[in-house]
């Protein structure tokens, strides 16, 4: 669970970093479907609960 959400967290904040600067990736679309405010909700989400994952379960081997 601890690498789910390492990797949860690091995908959010790349989407985070790359729609920050305008260059967005197809694959990224997809969140932006719904709006803007939307899209930025669910990325900020993301990176939410991919810390709160790793955080939980970071002493797990």
């Amino acid at each position: 669970m601890k690498y789910i959400g390492l990797g949860m967290f690091l995908v959010g904040l790349v989407s985070l970093l790359v729609a920050t600067f305008g260059a967005y990736h197809f694959l990224l679309l997809w969140v932006d479907n719904w709006g803007r405010p939307l899209g930025w909700a669910i990325r900020a989400g993301i990176v939410v609960l991919g810390y709160f994952l790793y955080h939980l379960h970071r002493e797990d081997d």
